[in-house]
Parts: structure tokens; sequence; C-alpha cells
């Protein structure tokens, strides 16, 4: 988190020249980040976001990162796997895990082996 997130987080409850004076940061620099638009690449990550849920939605919440940057790389978009994984994660989107279940242990139906030293576990 950056300075100036904590800072617009926690205004409601402490004055901004205190908090700014606290963190070491400019008053004018985080009003400057205030005001600022947000950057390409955040409305590149937005736009892309977008598009990868719609992919998502498709394929019943079944595509993973790595079909959903093949499909965005068959539908023209050039990003990185990692990219797409970071954004993926950022938005709670998930791929379905499918394949056999592992069973668990199952019991022989054949009866259990017969005692033959005769152990006799009770105290007298």
């Amino acid at each position: 988190m950056s300075l100036f997130r904590f800072v617009d987080a926690e205004r409601a409850h402490l004055p901004v020249a205190l908090l700014c004076r606290m963190l070491g940061v400019s008053r004018s620099g985080y009003y400057d980040w205030k005001g600022r638009p947000p950057s390409k690449r955040n409305r590149g990550d937005a736009a892309l976001t977008e598009t990868i849920r719609e992919i998502h939605e498709r394929s019943r919440q079944t595509y993973g990162s790595p079909r959903v940057h093949a499909e965005l790389r068959a539908l023209g978009t050039r990003c990185g796997r990692k990219r797409v994984e970071r954004l993926m994660r950022k938005t709670g989107l998930q791929g379905c895990m499918r394949g056999k279940r592992s069973g668990t242990t199952r019991r022989s139906k054949r009866p259990a082996a017969e005692d033959l030293v005769k152990r006799n576990f009770a105290a007298t």
C-alpha cells in the first residue's frame, strides 16, 4: 500500500497535515497524487480485466490463466501470461480443476486374518 493511499484512508480520523508529517511525505505531493488521473497502465489493466472477465464467464468459469491468455492471443490482444495471472488473482477469478478425484482407502471384502498367537490383552 502506498503512503498516499494510507493517508487517503486515514484522513477521516486524523488531519492530512499530521499524517503527512508522520509518514514523511509532503502535503502537496499527496494532493497532487489525489488529483492525478489514472495512469496508462492502470487504464490498460482495467480494460484487460474486463476482457478477461468476459472470457472467463464465456467458458463457464472453467478457464484458468493459460487458456485465458491463449484466448486473448487469438483475439489479437498482446499481453504477458503473468499479467493475466496477476489480474485474475486480483479479481478473484480461478479456473476449474477437472480430473479424476483420488479415492479414499477401501477395505477389502475378505475377513480379518485369524489371531494365531492368541494374544490376550486383558489385564488382571
